[in-house]
């Protein structure tokens, strides 16, 4: 296909760029396979260049013989463009329409993208697991990487290499994966180098209605333990949804079957309740009553900040468990892709200052979110002014990003980067020049 085809007027005159908090440009409008850009070709001005896949959605509007398009971002961004002539409106607003809604990956713009600077570091290179490994080899002998997924068939949402205990076998691994929601078996997530406790995530045990059993699996997180030690498995649902996952064939790790360690249930909601709150939320932002009481009753019955309250309690509890209780933690949710990252990824903000400098913040969002198979594709694919009904889009990277501009407003000398940067890897995020979000996880982006 040729993006020629989609774009039935490529340039307009006297377009009007309106944006909030800014001057009105007028200039030329032109539409590319990947762009909306506005230039008004005078001085000191800034042109407007918008990826195609960083709309949301837009409506038309029209007065006399002059349109306007008011276009919403993923970013949060709104914009409107005044065009004069109704048809060139309409035929601009077909084209933004459809370039917007590709479905086709190789037909992203990190596809075409070349940089006009000189790229000095090979970013996919730049946070191997093996790199990693090294860190943790010089701190403690009991893990080694395992490449019982190199081919992506025993998980495929994990990479390629995963850490595990020392003393667990390949077969073993595999024996767990079939026990363990996606395949997505217990794997070593953070080393606490001050007492040697650490975390694991995984997905949750397929127990289903019979109490189904597995050994491996047990004698896989034991490994984990010290002598005489307990730990803790964090399970970022409610008892009551976990009870219900059951009949679905998912579950719960029993007390009869796991006597070592101690389950907590918190409530971390996914999916389409993240989502409805994230569209409230940016009702509430976008309200022009300007009235205190209604903004605070919009912002309430968002319940966003009600989100960002358990994953920061729930966080600061796995946190509390290794470096307090000197205890070991697992933490899984349903399939381990979204709340358990969360959770994972804020209680290393927490206790490793070194995943508060930008090096290290990259690091943990290269393990914890890229590697660990957060599904980016399907999440970012609608922001808060898609009118498409949901499918399984929902702002949980935005959430944590959210979480650690709390943590970083309270600590802000804790932290090398501020929140300008949490802001450029939530427009990454949604739509960028840029391949390292692209796709769901390791295996999609190998290809």
């Amino acid at each position: 296909m040729e993006f020629a085809e989609l774009i039935k007027t490529p340039r307009v005159d006297g377009v009007v760029l309106h944006r909030p908090f800014m001057p009105t440009v007028e200039g030329t409008l032109c539409l590319t396979g990947h762009h909306l850009i506005l230039s008004s070709r005078q001085d000191n001005t800034e042109e407007l260049w918008l990826l195609h896949s960083n709309i949301d959605f837009i409506e038309k509007r029209f007065v006399g013989s002059v349109g306007s398009i008011i276009v919403k971002c993923k970013d949060l961004r709104v914009i409107q463009l005044d065009i004069p002539g109704m048809e060139e409106c309409l035929n601009i607003a077909s084209s933004i329409e459809a370039l917007s809604t590709l479905d086709s990956v190789s037909l992203m713009y990190p596809f075409f993208y070349r940089p006009m600077f000189e790229v000095i570091e090979d970013g996919w290179n730049s946070y191997l697991p093996q790199d990693a490994f090294k860190e943790l080899e010089s701190m403690t002998d009991e893990w080694r990487l395992s490449k019982v997924n190199k081919d992506f068939t025993v998980c495929p949402s994990y990479p390629p290499l995963v850490a595990v205990p020392k003393n667990i076998d390949d077969d073993t691994l595999k024996k767990v994966a079939a026990f363990r929601h996606g395949g997505r078996f217990p794997v070593l997530s953070y080393y606490h180098k001050k007492n040697g406790m650490v975390m694991m995530r995984a997905g949750q045990p397929l127990t289903g209605t019979n109490g189904r059993r597995c050994k491996e699996d047990e004698k896989l997180i034991n490994a984990t333990l010290r002598p005489g030690k307990r730990g803790y498995i964090i399970d970022t649902r409610t008892i009551n949804v976990a009870q219900q996952a059951k009949a679905r064939g998912g579950g719960f790790e029993s007390e009869g079957n796991y006597p070592q360690w101690r389950r907590i249930h918190k409530a971390i909601d996914r999916y389409n309740v993240l989502q409805e709150s994230l569209i409230k939320l940016v009702e509430a932002c976008n309200d022009q009553s300007h009235s205190m009481d209604r903004w605070l009753s919009k912002l309430e019955a968002s319940s966003w900040q009600t989100h960002i309250k358990e994953i920061l309690t729930t966080a600061c509890l796995a946190a509390q468990c290794i470096d307090r209780e000197g205890a070991s933690v697992l933490v899984h949710g349903t399939e381990g892709t979204d709340s358990t990252l969360q959770v994972s990824s804020l209680a290393q903000i927490i206790l490793d200052p070194g995943c508060r400098t930008i090096k290290g913040f990259q690091g943990l969002v290269e393990r914890e979110w890229l590697q660990a198979g957060h599904p980016f594709q399907q999440r970012c694919a609608q922001s808060a002014y898609s009118n498409s009904k949901p499918r399984q889009e929902a702002p949980a990277f935005l959430l944590f990003l959210d979480c650690v501009w709390q943590v970083l407003r309270q600590f802000p000398c804790s932290f090398e980067f501020n929140e300008s940067f949490l802001v450029l890897l939530f427009e990454h995020a949604y739509a960028s020049q840029f391949g390292t979000f692209l796709g769901s996880c390791a295996a999609d982006r190998s290809v």
